[in-house]
């Protein structure tokens, strides 16, 4: 096969590629503090404003699915102080967490959660009958509890003590990553035909339902990966996660990713600090919890 000379080759790759490199123009960013000790497979991070706590969840041994009450909950300082490593405990895989009143809400496969904040009290656990795979967690200002599926591909809302079906379908893309910001639930999206390893045949894109008209609408034109942990960035766009690629991406309100952190597979479901540009980064198969300064990208 004869070979395309390199400066066409690099020319053609950058436009037929949707996400720009961050190696080509910005370094990576650097680290601020890791931990180690303790870990096991951290899943989410979450930044509580209101108590200056950041919470972990961690899987331990069992796996993602394994209902073996192996998990718990960390509680740690925005600087990389464990505080308290198991925090509250008899979880089995608990992943994506949110707090709204004080209450801390967790997936746990096929559960929700609540935790007191000021007791450290499991005060409730709400069993979703039909739920397979329980992921991220979203909180409205109402109160509403949003929860996805992953492997079902359903988003479920909970609210005065009812759960209900909010969104379903392939158009959901294997939802993953939930956020709730400015009237709209966005979604991070795994992809489309899941297949029993987890792989998709295309990967997910990052998408939003209104939450009064329901109205869908696609933020990244392309299929971007298999995403998971997402946040805003306090500028108009987004931070996004790709477990299985181990890379985060910035995308810009207009939709355009670009790439600004690349490692081994299992980049988590992270926090971000906005005002110190401090992304928490949950490394789950690596057994480690990284922060990392991102003010050198966005300042």
């Amino acid at each position: 096969m004869k070979l395309l000379p390199l400066v066409v080759f690099t020319l053609l790759s950058c436009m037929l590629s949707p996400v720009a490199s961050a190696a080509a123009d910005v370094k990576m960013p650097p680290v601020v503090w890791s931990l180690t000790e303790g870990i096991e497979a951290p899943e989410s991070a979450y930044f509580d404003t209101k108590s200056g706590f950041v919470f972990l969840s961690q899987i331990g041994q069992g796996g993602g699915k394994a209902d073996d009450g192996d998990g718990w909950i960390s509680k740690l300082t925005p600087d990389g102080e464990m505080l308290e490593n198991k925090w509250v405990t008899g979880l089995s895989a608990p992943k994506g967490i949110r707090v709204h009143d004080g209450t801390l809400w967790v997936s746990d496969i096929t559960r929700l959660v609540a935790i007191d904040i000021a007791t450290a009290k499991i005060t409730r656990k709400i069993e979703i009958p039909d739920a397979r795979f329980l992921n991220d967690v979203a909180a409205g200002p109402d109160g509403t509890i949003y929860v996805s599926d992953m492997v079902a591909g359903v988003v479920y809302a909970h609210h005065e003590g009812q759960t209900r079906v909010f969104a379903k379908g392939a158009a959901m893309e294997h939802p993953n990553g939930l956020l709730v910001h400015q009237g709209r639930l966005l979604l991070a999206g795994w992809g489309k035909n899941l297949k029993d390893d987890f792989s998709t045949d295309p990967v997910g894109r990052l998408l939003s339902i209104d939450l009064k008209s329901m109205k869908r609408r696609v933020i990244t034109p392309k299929p971007l990966g298999n995403l998971d942990g997402l946040e805003v960035d306090g500028k108009g766009g987004y931070l996004v996660t790709d477990w299985r690629a181990g890379k985060v991406f910035h995308i810009t309100g207009k939709g355009r990713a670009t790439e600004i952190l690349s490692l081994p597979q299992g980049t988590a479901d992270h926090a971000y600090i906005v005002e110190r540009r401090l992304l928490i980064l949950p490394r789950m198969k690596d057994n480690t919890v990284s922060a990392y300064d991102l003010a050198p990208l966005f300042d």
